[in-house]
């Protein structure tokens, strides 16, 4: 089988393509032919050393994945099965499944744990659901179980074009609040409008917070910021009193250094949103973010836009249009 391999940190131009011996899943696990594999922005500070849990090579980088079932473990279908609880039903050979895998995804094949391998929700393609989990459940549990995201209130997106953003401006809508996306370009914007947002700002040309606060008619009640860097202060300064400020991730690749005094004046709060530790910490949290993803996208609240797609040696082209911002929404490779 094809595989994506870092075989020495440094820019994603750098990434090889190889072959590597078919997989055997161990007991507990399945094998999953990877049918496409999402881009994250996590995976191209892998492959640079940048992430703060430094990867030593060689690996293969991405970590959700969508494809069949082609091969199962020991102990897997028998009896409750290894690490699947009594009523969940188990993977099979032929299944249509998702995974989060934490490595190894952008390869043809990957190993993962029996239980992590889920169903692909109805309505979901193969590309849509490699595209779909890290985004939406990162939305899900900041907007939801940190922010108390609430219908009627408004809602600032930054980096409203990119996957996570996307993702943002759609369970939000799904929950009936009003959404104002940011982004850097009117290309862009027009995807965020197609998405769902209500109203637009073009940061690159127009002030961030006298437009938020402007088209929010004073304030906005919550802030989405994967982005950080300079667009964190005039975001923060449009929160309104009581308000909430979720931070997402640091796309800019700048840690932003705000005046805590803002924070007291505005009584607001500054929310950390880590949904993968989230994930590891409460597993039981985690199954109620799949069931209400799975619930939403069911009854149609949920629309994800189609990721434009890359074939799978081109992962380093992938990852640096990610990282050069040349990307609107999600990516996902296509072994």
């Amino acid at each position: 089988m094809r595989a994506i391999v870092c075989n020495e940190l440094g820019p994603p131009e750098k990434l090889g393509l190889e072959e590597r011996e078919s997989l055997a899943p161990g007991p507990g696990q399945v094998r999953i032919a990877v049918r496409a594999c999402g881009v994250n922005f996590v995976d191209a500070l892998f492959v640079q050393g940048r992430y703060q849990v430094r990867i030593e090579p060689p690996f293969v980088p991405g970590s959700e994945v969508a494809g069949e079932i082609a091969a199962v473990g020991e102990g897997v279908g028998v009896g409750v099965g290894v690490g699947v609880g009594e009523g969940v039903s188990h993977p099979a050979v032929g299944d249509r499944v998702l995974a989060m895998t934490g490595l190894n995804g952008f390869a043809e094949e990957v190993i993962a744990e029996a239980d992590a391998a889920i169903p692909i929700p109805e309505g979901l393609d193969m590309a849509q659901a490699a595209a779909f989990t890290q985004s939406y459940a990162t939305a899900l549990y900041g907007l939801v179980h940190r922010g108390s995201l609430q219908a009627g209130e408004t809602l600032l997106v930054l980096g409203a074009a990119g996957g996570v953003g996307l993702a943002a401006i759609d369970v939000a809508k799904a929950i009936g609040a009003r959404v104002i996306a940011a982004a850097s370009s009117d290309e862009k914007l027009e995807l965020c409008r197609t998405a769902g947002a209500d109203l637009s700002i073009d940061y690159a040309s127009e002030d961030l917070k006298l437009r938020a606060k402007e088209l929010s008619g004073g304030a906005v009640d919550m802030v989405y910021d994967p982005v950080g860097g300079d667009y964190a202060e005039p975001a923060l300064r449009a929160l309104s009193p009581g308000g909430r400020y979720l931070v997402i991730g640091f796309a800019s690749g700048e840690i932003p250094r705000v005046p805590f005094n803002l924070m007291l004046l505005k009584s607001c709060q500054v929310v950390g949103v880590d949904w993968g530790g989230s994930a590891r910490r409460d597993p039981t949290l985690n199954e109620r973010l799949r069931a209400e993803l799975s619930t939403l996208l069911v009854e149609g609240r949920l629309k994800p836009q189609p990721p434009k797609t890359y074939p799978l040696e081109e992962a380093g082209r992938a990852l640096r249009d990610l990282l050069d911002r040349r990307l609107a929404g999600k990516a996902v490779l296509i072994p």
